[in-house]
């Protein structure tokens, strides 16, 4: 078997070399031995710092990757192959299908495919109603694997507890989240308005020198789920949270905050009243919604204007797309400045 060997100081730059050369053998992998490194390659090559030999090894077979389409092309027509489902979110263990009417009646035999390929997955489940409710709520179908709902997510350097019906959580939004925290400065105070069970308020204080968080929430579910990620990340220090009415709750503070969130992506914009007579000068609002592209930048302005009717002028830092939802709609996040 013909291969390359080197010292394993220029093993980087020997497997660089025979990647852009596309000799290195596909199907087998490289094998160290006394402090060399030896790579199979399918024809004699010359590279600086390395030599071809001729060698006995067995070189290990890499193992094959089996897909979803690997083992459902003999139970699904072609058709139906061509409209499997692409999108698929994973919070935790579970992942979470959008299922083709078309392919219903199929249904537990694409989970048990997405199952058999995902070793990291241990539950299955498929969208049976959007979000809705006063609390944004979603009902899920189990599929396939264990029977719970419950499970721990894993995102920027935090662990979050929460059940898929009782509480609004969406795993696609953790990098705004993180480039939210990252904008945090030494010792702000910050607001989570609909904090839910508590991913905002947890990844900004895992994230960033916030000195505190108050997160604000009116699902009770969200609240008992909010409470155990603190202690389970064991942020009691730096993060607080409170359940019930943000109409109820912010005039009642007489603290003002550096920074507001609000990631109601709806009707966040109807809380303004409440919101802005509790931040600071120069202080930053966060500010979510679901809208068409076209909508976008009108949007803002008649932010700017209502904010400027509630005589707190705010300035757009920023109109950030961090999630689209269908064909030209978008989740978006006014970054503003009080003035």
């Amino acid at each position: 078997m013909l291969a390359v060997f080197t010292e394993l100081k220029n093993a980087q730059h020997v497997r660089k070399e025979l990647s852009k050369r596309g000799i290195m053998h596909p199907n087998l992998r490289a094998v160290k031995e006394m402090g060399y490194i030896y790579f199979p390659i399918t024809e004699s090559v010359k590279i600086k710092g390395a030599k071809v030999v001729n060698t006995k090894f067995n070189f290990p077979r890499i193992p094959k990757i089996v897909t979803v389409k690997d083992v459902l092309k003999k139970k699904l027509t072609r058709k139906e192959m061509q409209i499997l489902p692409r999108s698929q979110e994973i919070v935790g263990t579970i992942m979470i299908l959008e299922i083709p009417k078309e392919l219903q009646k199929k249904e537990h035999k694409i989970a048990e495919a997405y199952l058999e390929t995902h070793p990291l997955i241990e539950t299955i489940v498929k969208k049976s109603e959007i979000h809705s409710g006063i609390y944004r709520t979603r009902k899920v179908k189990i599929l396939a694997g264990k029977k719970s709902k419950e499970t721990i997510h894993h995102e920027n350097n935090i662990n979050l507890k929460l059940h898929l019906e009782l509480v609004y959580f969406s795993a696609r939004t953790g990098s705004e989240r993180l480039r939210v925290a990252k904008q945090v400065k030494k010792d702000e105070e910050v607001l989570v308005m609909f904090s839910g069970c508590a991913p905002f308020p947890l990844v900004i204080a895992k994230n960033s020198p916030v000195k505190s968080v108050l997160g604000i929430e009116l699902n009770p579910s969200g609240q008992f789920y909010g409470m155990q990620n603190v202690r389970l990340n064991k942020l009691e220090t730096k993060v607080f949270l409170k359940e019930g009415d943000v109409r109820e709750i912010l005039p009642k503070l007489k603290h003002k905050f550096d920074r507001i969130c609000m990631p109601l992506p709806k009707t966040a914009e109807t809380f303004l009243d409440v919101t802005l007579p509790r931040l600071k000068k120069n202080g930053i609002i966060h500010l979510y919604g679901f809208l068409d592209q076209k909508e976008i930048d009108h949007t803002a302005k008649l932010i700017r204007e209502k904010c400027k009717e509630l005589k707190f002028p705010v300035r757009v830092l920023r109109k950030v797309k961090c999630g689209q939802y269908s064909p030209g709609w978008f989740r978006v996040c006014f970054d503003l400045k009080l003035k």
